[in-house]
């Protein structure tokens, strides 16, 4: 694990400098660092308050991680926005510190970056105003006080506790100092208000996936046709049984398919998105047939006109923004399928925004969607494609079947002046999204404006641990489950819950090695650049009740929908 929580006092003055004290380090650029924290502060006196609670007597300066151990300034005393010299520097209060599952290893204590948050005592971050140097002993002056005088204790409580008043809310959005991740936890605790009152929940904690939940359960829904795409793609056309009215999936959405392929044999799910339409009346999928896929190869042998599939509700955060910037659809093979929906809904809704259909295909074989994309392009008053084969056929035609041979990459976008100011929205293999989101980035097209899907479970994050061999997802080893089916339906992963071994969904993906994109088993490791969080979901079985196979589907707050569980 590379981090910098081991801290020791240093002798002497010492240079701060606009993103870090001179001389230290921090191990994960993500999560902490950077002008809104530049340097964390910890007071001595919870240091008295910890040592009595964990009944520790060991402590030493930088327990906590913290830059600069202080005597007084109270969390809340201290306010956000306040400005203090030290020395011949001056700081500036940012934001409460957010902790993670370091300070715990550091503590030797696993919740300890739970009982930080909810004791009211986190601590805080520093802006760097004016560089200057800093010494122990220099006396801490304050120099003006922040908008709203609201505290440190204040503003962590408004995220982390299950109470947000819109006033106090409003109040913290008020105050310039408030870093950026922080201010984008506040704005979408206030949008969430505004298009679900009364709901329950915490829009500040989750990822832009997990913002919009589904409903639970399956529907069943009736197969009103099938067409063939190309040679290994097929796409369903889904209508509701009893006529009513399906729920209008955003551009870009996918569900969850149920299925059993053999009476006596195991269940079956997998997520496939919407290529077609933006409908409440009919659903389209489409799926790629591969040579061992178990469930396309169910579907292109077996589904008929007229068979009953039981389908989730839409859902997912790989979703087409409003704005009026360029829109880049970029994709390869049966990538397609979610930025399809995003041209149907742009070309429906007769967009004036520029618009790129940027596709790679083996050849004209396995060229989906040709002359339906062709036909929604001449919806629309500013639309373009650009077309490239990686291995075309004879009687493939440079010109009308494609416009070049090779693959999508960065070079070709520059050379076709794709805008660089548009959003961009990538879909294929993982290879095709690494090279394309790297280059991306290197050419200058801010993160936040790159949006991307994975078919797979895709790549796990864990910031600051270092890398090891990645295996495919597989059964757990040792004893089989008993409990409810969980499946990691874009792994490919479906197990029964191990009571015995098992006491969170991360244990047991860990077990089967699904990739976990955020892993933090307290909740509350919020990255405050981009407001993300992931918890942990523990099933703890009644004995006296034991779960039995049913209609029931929970999708937990995975950024990539990858947990269903079927009780």
């Amino acid at each position: 694990m590379h981090t910098g929580i081991w801290k020791e006092p240093v002798q002497g003055r010492r240079r701060v400098k606009r993103l870090n004290v001179e001389g230290d380090g921090q191990g994960d650029l993500d999560g902490h660092g950077g002008e809104q924290r530049a340097v964390f502060v910890y007071q001595i006196e919870s240091y008295r308050y910890w040592e009595e609670r964990l009944g520790c007597r060991d402590f030493t300066h930088g327990q906590f991680g913290e830059n600069f151990t202080i005597e007084g300034l109270a969390d809340d005393e201290v306010c956000i926005g306040d400005w203090y010299r030290i020395g011949t520097a001056l700081f500036e209060v940012t934001q409460p510190r957010v902790t993670c599952y370091r300070v715990g290893i550091r503590m030797n204590e696993p919740q300890m970056a739970a009982l930080l948050t909810s004791s009211g005592r986190p601590g805080f971050y520093l802006r760097v105003l004016e560089e200057g140097e800093v010494g122990a002993g220099d006396p801490i002056l304050p120099v003006t006080r922040g908008p709203e005088c609201m505290t440190v204790a204040e503003v962590n409580a408004l995220l982390y506790s299950s109470h947000h008043p819109r006033d106090q809310l409003e109040r913290a959005l008020r105050i310039p100092a408030l870093s950026p991740g922080w201010r984008w936890s506040f704005e979408e605790l206030v949008r969430s208000q505004d298009a679900h009152p009364g709901a329950t929940g915490n829009a500040g904690l989750v990822p832009a996936a997990a913002a919009r939940t589904a409903g639970p359960g399956f529907r069943p829904l009736r197969v009103s046709r099938i067409d063939r795409e190309c040679v290994d793609v097929i796409s369903l056309s889904l209508e509701p049984m009893d006529g009513g009215r399906l729920t209008t999936p955003l551009a870009g959405q996918f569900v969850v398919l149920r299925l059993r392929p053999r009476p006596d044999g195991p269940l079956l799910f997998r997520s496939y998105s919407l290529s077609g339409p933006l409908s409440d009346k009919q659903y389209r999928v489409s799926v790629k047939v591969e040579p061992n896929g178990a469930a396309g190869s169910y579907l292109n042998s077996s589904a008929r006109t007229g068979d009953v599939l039981e389908v989730s509700e839409p859902r997912g955060g790989f979703t087409l923004q409003p704005g009026d910037r360029a829109v880049v659809l970029l994709s390869a093979g049966i990538g397609a399928t979610p930025v399809l929906a995003m041209l149907h809904g742009l070309a429906e809704n007769g967009s004036l925004r520029e618009v790129w259909w940027l596709h790679s295909a083996r050849n004209g074989n396995s060229h989906s969607f040709a002359t339906e994309v062709q036909q929604l392009l001449g919806m629309l008053t500013r639309g373009r494609s650009h077309i490239w084969y990686s291995r075309p056929d004879a009687d493939d035609r440079e010109g009308q079947d494609y416009d070049a041979t090779g693959r999508l990459g960065i070079k070709a976008l520059q050379e076709l002046r794709v805008p660089r100011d548009g959003d961009f929205y990538l879909c294929g293999p993982s290879s095709f999204l690494g090279d394309l989101m790297m280059g991306l980035t290197a050419w200058g097209v801010p993160p936040d404006r790159i949006h991307s899907e994975v078919f797979s479970g895709g790549p796990s994050l864990t910031p600051g641990v270092g890398s090891t061999p990645m295996r495919a997802p597989h059964q757990p080893t040792g004893t089989t489950g008993a409990g409810p089916l969980v499946s990691f339906a874009r792994s490919g992963i479906t197990v029964r819950w191990r009571s015995s071994h098992d006491q969170s969904l991360l244990e047991l993906a860990e077990a089967c090695d699904v990739p976990v994109r955020w892993s933090c088993r307290t909740g509350v490791c919020h990255n405050c650049e981009s407001g993300l969080i992931s918890g942990s979901v523990a099933y703890r079985p009644d004995p006296l009740d034991p779960p039995a196979e049913g209609n029931v589907l929970i999708c937990c707050s995975w950024p990539q929908g990858d947990v269903v569980i079927d009780i």
